[in-house]
């Protein structure tokens, strides 16, 4: 029986999302003009945006004691999101992140129930993709994996050069950022050449530039669905979100990046990571007059 279930492995958090004139340099301070708080973490953005493109998706991840009975559980209910979760005595990961007019972000993120990741054993899944989290753990879950896919996004700058590298030779699908993939260059002082040359298949995602997805080495840039963008957060995580399930399907790894660039451009429409996130249909009536219709 085709298993369909597309594991991701990462960060639930509590996104704060502040809005600001202009950052303050160091000692000053500038009026906030608008603070909202959203559902967010890298890996349950991931998988809700699956699940709401009709994709069967699990969320495995790390919760607090202000988890259990909150909006964010009714909320993965809702989403029709599978959970495996570990639990911490701490509150649930949480970011804030700052915006200015001209579309620049700075986060801070407290880990805070992610340290019950670093003593949990991990379930053995036939597809994960790994988001965001402890690098111990990565290396644990894609050692049992059938298809192990890493996205280390800006949790790459804490890992070692020994995890980087016994990641690399365990994971089948490297998806990374222009400024992460230059991370992980530096650690392994290494070129981008060396990274692609090591990874079985490997995407670069460059915002608004776009996106490259490299098979066997042979890149294939994919441009971005270009929209009146209000927050650019999580719009990784959308095509992310989009790319599996395109995959999941069986279509060609160029059409998926394409879904992942289209149900991303949804996402950048309106503040928050899950706020404006289409299902399958909706996702399809944008994608057909930009890439034309994908054989299926």
């Amino acid at each position: 029986m085709k298993n369909d279930l597309i594991s991701v492995s990462g960060h639930l958090c509590v996104d704060f999302i502040l809005t600001v004139d202009e950052y303050p340099p160091v000692g000053e301070s500038r009026r906030v003009t608008e603070r909202k708080i959203y559902f967010g973490g890298g890996a349950a953005n991931i998988a809700v945006g699956i699940a709401g493109l009709g994709g069967d998706a699990e969320l495995i991840s790390a919760v607090g004691s202000d988890f259990p009975g909150s909006d964010y559980e009714k909320h993965l209910k809702k989403a029709g999101v599978r959970t495996t979760f570990f639990q911490s005595e701490k509150n649930c990961s949480t970011a804030f992140m700052v915006n200015n007019p001209a579309g620049e972000q700075i986060t801070y993120f407290e880990w805070g129930a992610g340290e019950a990741f670093a003593r949990s054993t991990p379930p053995k899944r036939d597809f994960v993709h790994m988001a965001t989290g402890d690098a111990e753990f990565n290396i644990k879950i894609a050692g049992k994996a059938g298809f192990a896919s890493l996205d280390p996004g800006q949790d790459v700058k804490y890992y070692t050069k020994d995890q980087l590298e016994t990641l690399l030779d365990k994971i089948d699908m490297l998806i990374c950022n222009n400024y992460e993939v230059n991370i992980i260059r530096n650690t392994l002082s290494c070129s981008e050449k060396d990274i692609l040359d090591h990874v079985p298949f490997a995407i670069i995602t460059a915002g608004k530039s776009g996106s490259t997805v490299y098979i066997d080495n042979r890149p294939e840039h994919i441009p971005a669905v270009l929209v009146d963008a209000k927050d650019p957060t999580g719009a990784g995580d959308a095509y992310r979100a989009g790319f599996f399930t395109g995959w999941k399907k069986g279509l060609d790894p160029v059409t998926c990046a394409k879904i992942g660039a289209v149900t991303s451009s949804f996402v950048v429409e309106k503040v928050g990571t899950q706020t404006n996130l289409p299902d399958w249909d909706k996702m399809m009536q944008r994608y057909i007059p930009v890439f034309g219709r994908p054989e299926v």
